[in-house]
């Protein structure tokens, strides 16, 4: 199979960065449809949550084709899930309940990977939790450097243990290139992340939040404390929430 170059990728993402225009208008009216539902704010706003999620996941694929270019990276290619991933408390809440949320044996599944991930893990964890992401310039090269797993990564497949939930640096992560790249490297130069579509995801997010403290609804979401707060995924989910 041929693969892109480089320098073809690089051209490809500059005439992106030019030339494409984010449907914006389409992520406003995902939190116009949710405000505008029935159901408990929690509920809307987890439905919110999910969609926005998606739109993400929707933008990403209306640009490959407006690149004409296809990922390279398959089921079972985990090694991004290396990498520190960092959210907010309002998205890691959001990400714990749709866990909660989940059928029983689902759940379970997940809370006893949990469970087995902070045993195994145990001495790569204390570490990688002493690794200040705000002040080490250099944190994501001394994070990967570790081979630490996402806790939400099941080893024996290689898959997504909340694949619908991921966050949003999971979906904007992405390899052109040969996937031995990312075998091969553990900080791969080649590889793209699409940073700018956190903007309309978070300019949503906080619009629909600010629409819920407004009209008085009621959340287990401290708005705006916890769109605000951000941490390593690996502190925000543990099996002990669970329990």
């Amino acid at each position: 199979m041929a693969f892109p170059t480089l320098n073809e990728v690089e051209e490809k993402c500059h005439q992106l960065s030019q030339h494409y225009e984010i449907d914006d208008e389409r992520f406003f009216s995902i939190i116009e449809h949710w405000d505008e539902s029935d159901g408990s704010a929690d509920e809307k706003l987890m439905k919110s949550f999910q969609a926005l999620l998606n739109q993400v996941s929707v933008e990403m694929d209306k640009m490959d084709q407006f690149m004409n270019m296809t990922p390279t990276c398959q089921m079972g290619c985990a090694f991004c899930c290396y990498f520190p991933i960092i959210v907010t408390e309002l998205e890691a809440k959001l990400i714990i309940q749709a866990i909660h949320d989940m059928p029983p044996a689902r759940k379970n599944k997940i809370i006893n990977n949990l469970k087995q991930y902070e045993h195994d893990q145990k001495e790569k964890l204390m570490v990688a939790r002493s690794i200040d992401f705000k002040e080490h310039d250099a944190f994501k090269a001394k994070y990967r450097q570790l081979d630490l797993p996402c806790p939400l990564l099941d080893l024996e497949t290689n898959a997504c243990l909340a694949y619908e939930v991921r966050p949003i640096p999971c979906r904007t992560y992405v390899n052109y290139l040969d996937p031995k790249i990312c075998e091969n490297e553990r900080m791969p130069n080649e590889t793209v992340s699409f940073d700018f579509l956190y903007h309309p995801y978070f300019e949503a997010f906080n619009t629909f939040l600010q629409w819920l403290y407004e009209d008085g609804e009621e959340t287990t979401v401290d708005y705006p404390t916890d769109l605000f707060k951000e941490d390593y995924l690996i502190n925000w989910i543990s099996a002990d929430i669970f329990s």
